[in-house]
């Protein structure tokens, strides 16, 4: 590796680790989740004795002052913790829990000491203690203050007056520059490009910020794709990992991602979410058919209570499912209560996973609002829980949404944290002008957005932090600059190095505009199989189905869809072209440069599987857009032929035999694969079907979840996140310098950039930092750069410069 080269990998990594020294952990584990990992352990062993009112031994677990008060735990040293001596010893006169009480697991326990010897992270404001405030149902639209020195937008007369009242001094408003990154990165999750923010800069139109908020939010496709990491963390979406690989869960991903497009008022979008008409929306309530056996609160009905009570009432039912809350005055039976309004059948309450022998009957947890028909049928007990959630007075349901709302542009709730809606707000004067705003909008997400973002304390300068008060401490000083998200900061390495994936994984319909750039006619596609009784195939039955057709021209650009149960691979002219083993997955195959002008072929070797006879088939269509203009359409049909020879494949490559060919059979399709059609295919047939030149840049938002994206935040999404981490460990900042797929992206960067024309290395170096910070170089920083390039940059100093940029702290932050 050359000098140059060395020089700014390790600066890369240094810079990297500059960021990570709040977050330290133990090198190639995760950090622990106190959250989702720790509290639920306390909550179970600890916090009858040691939480709420109770303090025995003097040892209260309520926050983390009071648990380190007590002498009881030495952050960063388990080993010399009181706490894991009691919870190790055999001793019945010291042990905890008591005797007369289950012991920590192994498991757990383990977790335990990590957390300890991780320092003890402690979510900000998360207590166990019992709350008193209980906040009001109904909605109130608070009176304005009087505007001062001419700030008349609503959120500011508030703000103003708030900060008039503490004392502290009116925000100083950021520059046009750093307004540009931060709307765009926040309304559409986007790095600006350069010329847009000359563009910006020259614009002398006082309402230029207002317009821009405008625009921002009418680019239908960059918002939802944006917007959909936050409404997949809320609903637990995704399109691989737990419950999609078994099949004990359901994507709703089609219909979400249209409801974005469509901006859908978020009223509706949760009445059909919670009483789903169709399948489309059924995934989210029906949650996730865990394999084996499953504690009391891990059924279906209860995870339907969780999941709605978080996503939008901004209640943490977990420890209420399972015995009455230390921490709120949810109960048992409230939990219950709402798991009944999904059950089948009578639902007997467990306590701490033992049988109470009562049953509880469906109820709502605001009865002022009206309660359900427990007698009622299961799906009209959910249409009335859908209209109770979202009734005009249940005030609860719109505070809980623009509380999100205003994190996500903020960087802290005004209830933090965003699950604890039972804490009292920092403002109740904001959050219940944010909620009826949001009503009297028709439930507008937009309009929030828009509220917010075209407000002088959203276009103010972040505060700066240097340690977290806690939630009955904290005066406003400002908004804060958050971290990007896995998904942006994926997305703005993509941007920066023209290096985003060519094809998605969300089964999505996405184009720029209302059509692809050619009229698209999707194929009307069969199942086939050979054999005279193609509907049922021996168990593992290998055959070769194939079609030759004749092409006038070369392929100009095409799109192809494929699955074929229970697994296939395809040869392209005598070529290994793609294979799956995963039936419920439509592969995407780039047929152009493989067909030639004349005759072609596909060739696909099929195999079945299974102990006895069973359904197979085979599924296919693409369209082909020739360079002469035209366009042709291939799927699967009774022109199909199979052949029971498989010859031996050699090096990727496999010949067609010459004879013993049959014309293939059409096979019913069993429900399965006629779900997987309806929800998937016409869809990822359009959108890759579209030029590549007319394609919007494939965003992180549409990708599986992979190693790099989990390391940097992404959830596995088997639990609804509300709130991504905010700090950067070493474990993350090693990935970020060591990762092959960035490497990869700022390989294909540097060549990019290299075959750019630039007036000099110094004219390359400031449209890198424009386009990444909206910013120039200072002479520093430009003089650090031009000499590590060189007048004629190689292609490895160019990589390691994006390298350096990437891993910046201003990048990675919205500020």
């Amino acid at each position: 590796m050359c000098q140059t080269r060395s020089r700014f990998r390790i600066a890369a990594a240094f810079l990297a680790l500059i960021i990570a020294s709040s977050g330290d952990t133990t090198r190639g584990q995760e950090p622990v989740d106190f959250v989702h990992e720790i509290v639920p352990i306390l909550q179970r062993n600890c916090v009858i004795c040691h939480g709420g009112r109770e303090a025995e031994g003097d040892f209260s677990l309520n926050t983390r002052s009071s648990a380190l008060d007590s002498g009881m735990l030495e952050p960063n040293a388990s080993s010399s913790s009181e706490l894991v001596r009691l919870i190790t010893s055999q001793d019945p006169a010291i042990q905890m829990p008591p005797p007369d009480r289950p012991r920590l697991t192994t498991p757990e326990t383990a977790l335990i000491r990590r957390w300890i010897d991780e320092g003890m992270p402690w979510d900000e404001d998360f207590t166990f203690a019992i709350q008193s405030y209980e906040p009001p149902l109904r909605p109130r639209k608070p009176e304005l203050p009087p505007s001062v020195d001419g700030r008349d937008h609503p959120l500011d007369r508030i703000l103003d007056a708030d900060q008039a009242a503490h004392g502290t001094p009116r925000l100083a408003p950021i520059e046009d520059s750093v307004f540009f990154r931060r709307v765009h990165l926040d309304l559409i999750g986007l790095l600006p490009t350069p010329a847009a923010l000359a563009t910006f800069l020259e614009d002398p139109s006082p309402d230029k910020r207002t317009r821009l908020v405008d625009e921002l939010l009418s680019r239908e496709i960059d918002y939802a794709d944006h917007w959909l990491t936050f409404y997949n963390d809320l609903l637990r979406n995704d399109y691989s990992g737990t419950g999609f690989i078994t099949q004990g869960r359901r994507q709703i991903s089609h219909w979400l991602y249209t409801a974005l497009v469509e901006n859908k008022p978020f009223d509706q979008l949760t009445r059909e979410l919670v009483a789903p008409t169709s399948d489309e929306t059924r995934g989210y309530i029906d949650g996730i058919k865990w394999r084996g056996t499953v504690s009391a609160g891990q059924t279906l009905e209860i995870q339907f209570a969780q999941s709605i009570s978080q996503s939008f009432l901004g209640i943490n039912m977990k420890c209420a499912s399972c015995h009455d809350s230390f921490i709120d005055r949810w109960t048992l039976k409230d939990a219950y209560g709402l798991a009944a309004i999904y059950a089948e059948t009578p639902l007997e309450l467990y306590r701490c996973d033992k049988p109470t022998g009562e049953t509880q009957q469906a109820s709502w947890l605001f009865p002022e609002l009206g309660q359900i028909d427990a007698s009622a049928p299961r799906q009209e007990r959910l249409a009335q829980l859908a209209q109770l959630l979202t009734h005009p007075e249940n005030g609860r349901f719109t505070r809980t949404i623009v509380n999100r709302l205003w994190y996500r542009l903020m960087g802290r709730g005004i209830v933090q944290p965003l699950d604890a809606m039972q804490s009292k707000p920092w403002s109740e004067d904001l959050l219940d002008y944010l909620a009826v705003h949001l009503a009297e909008n028709q439930y507008d997400v937009k309009a929030t957005l828009r509220l917010i973002a075209t407000s002088a304390a959203y276009q103010s300068k972040t505060e700066v932090t240097r340690d977290e008060s806690r939630s009955e401490d904290y005066v406003y000083r400002g908004p804060r600059a958050r971290r990007m998200t896995a998904e942006q900061f994926m997305d703005a390495v993509w941007q920066l190095t023209h290096s985003a994936p060519q094809k998605f994984d969300a089964p999505v319909k996405r184009s720029i505009d209302d059509s692809p750039i050619r009229d698209v006619t999707t194929p009307t596609a069969a199942w086939i199989w050979g054999g005279p009784d193609g509907q049922t195939a021996a168990a593992n039955q290998e055959l070769l189905i194939r079609k030759r057709f004749r092409l006038t021209s070369d392929v100009d650009y095409s799109g192809s869809v494929v699955t074929c149960d229970n697994e296939f691979t395809l040869y392209v002219n005598g070529t290994k072209a793609s294979a799956s083993k995963d039936w419920t997955t439509l592969v995407s195959v780039e047929l152009a440069g493989l067909l030639r002008p004349g005759e072609n072929e596909l060739l696909f070797h099929v195999k079945n599987a299974g102990d006895a006879p069973n359904p197979a088939g085979l599924f296919f269509a693409a369209n082909l857009a020739l360079a002469d203009g035209s366009q042709l359409s291939l799927a699967t049909d009774d022109s199909w032929q199979w052949n029971p020879e498989i010859p031996a494949a050699e090096k990727s490559q496999l010949t067609s035999p010459s004879d013993g060919w049959n014309a293939v059979s059409i096979v019913t399709p069993v429900a399965g694969w006629s779900e997987l059609i309806q929800r998937a295919a016409a869809a990822t047939l359009e959108n890759i079907t579209q030029h590549p030149r007319k394609r919007p840049m494939v965003r992180a938002s549409l990708m599986k979840n992979n190693a790099l994206m989990q390391s940097l935040g992404r959830p596995l999404r088997d639990q609804i996140v509300s709130m991504r981490p905010t700090t950067l460990t070493t474990l993350e900042a090693i990935d970020l310098a060591n990762d092959a797929s960035l490497a990869d992206s700022f390989s294909q960067g540097a060549r990019h950039w290299l075959t750019q024309e630039w007036s000099s290395t110094d004219a390359l170096v400031r449209h890198l930092f424009q386009y990444a910070l909206t910013r120039n170089p200072t002479d520093t920083e430009a003089s650090l750069f031009q000499s590590a390039l060189g007048a004629s940059p190689s292609q490895a100093a160019v990589e390691d410069a994006l390298w350096a940029i990437c891993m910046l702290p201003e990048f990675m932050l919205i500020r």
